[in-house]
């Protein structure tokens, strides 16, 4: 039976994050699910001051359900001390809830693979109410396709960093307005060049900060 287009029909009319998690884990709003292990929800505090929004799940991501405890989730709870943010106090997602992922010819180690906007658009229903659950004062969003998925298609990352933005009125359901601010995404800070990795990471640190600015007092 193909899945369905769009994960909408399987999001629950609620608020409670816990009724949002579950029911996202049965979700076939797009093909994804066929090969994860799981879906990979939200976790952190229920009203967070901050959101922080990554691509997908990784590899030890779908294999543990939680999100960012990976390579780049260690990197991502670097720069968030070094920004002095408590992870504790901020809820941590994805833009897509199930890994994507290819297997190489020879091996079995399981390479990741960027999301399609379809997926992304598909599966954007649950960021929505995570979004209306947590209410946070600020979203950060890191990389392309989680940016892409809240500031739409057309919109490019690295010509906005630094700036304090708004979610487009294009989602005129959602009940809450945060700020948002944009960065990379921590694992582009690990694939870079060794020798650019301090640079990446202080700019890391730097997009933190600034979006810790913008929480109100």
């Amino acid at each position: 039976m193909a899945a369905k287009s769009s994960a909408a029909e399987h999001v629950p009319d609620t608020a409670d994050l816990a009724a949002l998690a579950d029911a996202a884990q049965s979700c076939k709003g797009c093909d994804l699910y066929l090969n994860a292990t799981q879906t990979v929800f939200g976790e952190g505090t229920p009203k967070a001051d901050i959101m922080l929004v990554g691509e997908q799940p990784g590899d030890q991501e779908d294999k543990a359900g939680k999100p960012f405890v990976g390579p780049a989730g260690k990197l991502l709870d670097k720069a968030l001390a070094a920004a002095e943010i408590d992870r504790s106090r901020a809820y941590v997602t994805n833009a897509v809830k199930h890994f994507k992922f290819t297997l190489p010819e020879r091996g079995t180690r399981r390479i990741h693979k960027t999301p399609g906007r379809t997926e992304v658009v598909a599966c954007r229903p649950w960021l929505l109410s995570e979004l209306d659950s947590v209410r946070p004062d600020v979203v950060v969003l890191m990389g392309a396709t989680a940016a892409q998925a809240l500031m739409g298609g057309t919109f490019r990352l690295t010509a906005h960093r630094g700036e304090a933005l708004r979610i487009p009125s294009d989602f005129t359901d959602l009940d809450v307005d945060p700020a948002v601010a944009v960065t990379v995404h921590p694992s582009s800070v690990l694939r870079g060049p060794p020798e650019d990795r301090e640079k990446a990471f202080d700019g890391l640190v730097a997009d933190l900060r600034f979006a810790a600015g913008l929480v109100s007092r």
